[in-house]
């Protein structure tokens, strides 16, 4: 159909407007088949990006608005570039303003400001353009040598009209560790937090257990660093709230990882002490503790009365003015609004639930809570200011928590100490969302095309990012979910690191096979992390997994960020790769979250998890089933080609039934051997524990999030068994340099 110029075609137009919000016109699945983006697929992604597209005319029309729109900014919204490089600006005007008096004030981020005049007519040309009749021109300013890294302020004046942008300066590099940068090499553990055992918690690993683990990965395995699941704050309901990588707020974390005992209130509050020593209270605490799985419904509501009886004896402090206080009133400026939207949310999700006990997400709030701007949000927060000061107490609690157990990591000479994890996703019914809804695109979600363990592809369920008003907000917020997460730690895994160059979006009512490819603007993003990276002096891990196409991998290293490599997918030829082939700026891992344990991929604990769930039908488990007996094979050739088993050994994977003590120490040699500067061993591979974290693709159908540990802390000091599987990793990390110094 021809547009009302007559030259371009609907199917034109709509490629061209597709190629401007970076849709890919299709996809290569892992089978080697393309898949083409179907029209119906684009348009509603370009709706989602605000660009209607139901007739040609009226795609000719939102494209012409969005360039001219650009266009009469006068500058870009943000601005991202290199220290290293020279720092321009590129202005637009009209070509008859060229004459009018013009300035550039540069306000850096401590406050200096620098103006200076500038002559448009004089400065060098970029690009001219008719709009509306008028000729425009984009001229080339150059700002002062010598901005520092950080993020500043441009504000250009042309005769009467203002124009402004952030201006990032950025490191070319995220932050490395001088030992590592100069050919070293260290080791961690890695655990799901909420899984420690210990005869002291409440049913839930917390931060003093997290402390106790830190003494014995120090003295034990002579590890660098201790890997956590996200620490995120999730609703703690089962079955579709408990998942970390799912959290109600990705700037914020889980009170449940809280110990209770430990802050400095308890001590100080005869009330809580007393209702400690109750014997329902006591007897609530045992059977938590003994549970076999992690009930986070019952383990949140005992630390929440808890820490609303602390928070009240706090409050005598808060009004008298206390040195405390004033540390919290610190804190609290510093948060700022963040803080406040996730708090009053917590304080608002609270009160309507027990209002309402159907309610349970803020779609179902009465219309007037679901606008964090409204009138009634506003009359909420002075109303019930206590509620929300309550909340704001506990991650002023959980701040001073991990601060404490980086410091003792620290000082327990584990190099690196806390490794954390930020997850992609965030829940659509969470507080981001309440509060940041305009940073989220609508009508599509975020997922995966089919592969082996989803053949119908993946959908994730969670809104993409709308990346077009991150950079009109200066990525504001992107950095503060970098800066949230690296806190207290010295390194940060990315999960899913292809997301900063694109997402595979599903728009509603279509299969998850039929979604696009969506590009990001990747050098800003990955400036902007590799700007907090080198704040915070945090190494920088991206999870890397899946299909990744080359020249990701390429810019990844290229920026610093170390790759994520896996023993069970690192091939070349169909055959597993040797120890020598690694990569050295990268993290080798045993396994993940998602994975299969050692034990339990040997004994195809995961394929039966999958098969049982209804996640694969029979004739896909056969398939599977067939497959990894021939992985099994793989795998053993390579440990005794890379001579990691004695020769006499038996050769066939069908003469180990299960993985022996032999086979996982020769895995652990293979991954400690290789290059990589870090290696992660998950705490369920020391342990030999079979049952994996998560299942893909389940919820009710398997207890995912939830398995404790097989060991309890005091066991891992004491246990015969335990002490020998910590003795052979502790083996192989000081017999390849890994050992912390």
């Amino acid at each position: 159909m021809p547009s009302k110029n007559g030259y371009a075609t609907f199917e034109q137009l709509l490629d061209q407007a597709a190629a401007v919000c970076g849709i890919d016109p299709g996809y290569w699945d892992i089978w080697g088949h393309y898949h083409v983006a179907p029209p119906a697929v684009k348009q509603a992604i370009l709706a989602s990006a605000g660009l209607p597209s139901r007739t040609a005319e009226e795609l000719e029309r939102a494209l012409a608005e969005r360039v001219e729109a650009e266009w009469r900014q006068h500058v870009p919204p943000s601005l991202v570039v290199s220290q290293a490089e020279g720092h321009t600006l590129p202005i637009s005007v009209p070509a008859e303003s060229l004459s009018e008096p013009s300035k550039i004030s540069v306000r850096r981020e401590d406050g200096q400001t620098e103006t200076f005049e500038v002559k448009l007519a004089e400065l060098p040309q970029a690009e001219a353009r008719e709009l509306g009749g008028q000729s425009w021109v984009r001229k080339l300013a150059t700002l002062p040598a010598g901005l520092p890294l950080g993020y500043h302020t441009a504000l250009v004046t042309i005769g009467a009209r203002t124009a402004e942008t952030r201006y990032i300066v950025t490191p070319d590099r995220a932050w490395a560790d001088p030992v590592l940068a100069s050919g070293g090499r260290a080791a961690g553990v890695s655990v799901s937090l909420y899984g420690l055992r210990s005869a002291a918690n409440w049913g839930c690993g917390d931060f003093r257990d997290l402390l106790s683990l830190i003494d014995w990965v120090s003295a034990e395995l002579r590890a660098s660093f201790v890997g956590l699941n996200p620490l995120h704050a999730i609703h703690n309901r089962r079955p579709f709230n408990t998942s970390p990588y799912l959290p109600n707020s990705i700037f914020y974390q889980n009170f449940l990882y809280l110990d209770v005992e430990g802050i400095e209130d308890y001590a100080r509050s005869p009330r809580a002490q007393k209702w400690r020593c109750r014997s329902e209270v006591c007897a609530e605490i045992e059977q938590l503790r003994a549970a076999p799985l992690v009930d986070y419904e019952r383990v949140a509501a005992l630390k929440l009365g808890f820490l609303k009886r602390l928070f009240l004896q706090f409050l005598n402090e808060w009004r008298a003015h206390s040195a405390r206080a004033r540390e919290f009133a610190d804190f609290l400026a510093a948060e700022g609004e963040l803080l406040e939207k996730f708090a009053t949310y917590c304080a608002l999700d609270e009160y309507l639930h027990k209002r309402d006990r159907e309610v349970w997400i803020w779609p179902a709030w009465p219309e007037e809570y679901r606008d964090p701007e409204s009138a009634a949000v506003r009359a909420f927060r002075a109303k019930h200011w206590r509620s929300v000061l309550f909340y704001q107490y506990v991650q002023w609690q959980i701040d001073g928590q991990l601060r404490r157990v980086q410091q003792h990591a620290r000082d327990r000479g584990l190099r690196i100490g806390l490794y954390h994890d930020m997850a992609l996703a965030t829940d659509r019914f969470g507080s981001d969302l309440w509060a940041h809804r305009a940073f989220y695109g609508t009508g599509c979600r975020v997922g995966s095309p089919p592969d082996d363990f989803s053949p119908a592809g993946q959908d994730w369920g969670f809104p993409p990012p709308a990346s077009e008003r991150h950079r009109e907000d200066g990525y504001r917020l992107f950095a503060e979910s970098i800066r949230k997460n690296c806190r207290h730690g010295g390194a940060l895994r990315i999960d899913h690191v292809m997301r900063l160059f694109r997402l595979f979006w599903i728009p509603d009512g279509h299969e998850a096979a039929a979604g696009a490819y969506v590009r990001e603007r990747s050098l800003d993003y990955l400036r902007v992390l590799a700007l907090e990276s080198v704040r915070n002096r945090v190494i920088v891990v991206g999870e890397d997994l899946g299909t990744v196409e080359p020249q990701i991998r390429e810019t990844l290293a290229k920026f610093g960020i170390l790759s994520y490599r896996l023993f069970y997918f690192e091939r070349e030829g169909g055959d597993l790769k040797n120890y020598d082939r690694y990569p050295s700026q990268a993290l080798v891992s045993s396994t993940t979250h998602d994975l299969p344990t050692l034990a339990g991929y040997w004994i195809g604990a995961d394929i039966e998890a999958r098969h049982k769930a209804g996640v694969v039908d029979d004739a896909r488990y056969q398939e599977q089933i067939a497959t990894r007996a021939a992985d099994k094979q793989k795998m053993l050739d390579r440990l005794f080609a890379s001579g990691l088993l004695p020769s006499d050994s038996a050769r066939s994977a069908a003469s180990y039934p299960e993985l022996t003590s032999e086979l996982r120490s020769a895995i652990i040699r293979f991954l400690a051997l290789t290059s990589s500067e870090l290696l992660a061993i998950n705490e369920e591979d020391i342990t030999g524990e079979t049952a994996q974290q998560n299942v893909p693709g389940t919820t009710a159908q398997y207890p995912n999030w939830r398995r404790k540990m097989r060991f309890t802390l005091e066991q891992l000091r004491s246990d015969p068994e335990a002490l020998e599987r910590a003795g052979i990793m502790r083996h192989w990390i000081e017999q390849s340099g890994r050992a912390a110094v």
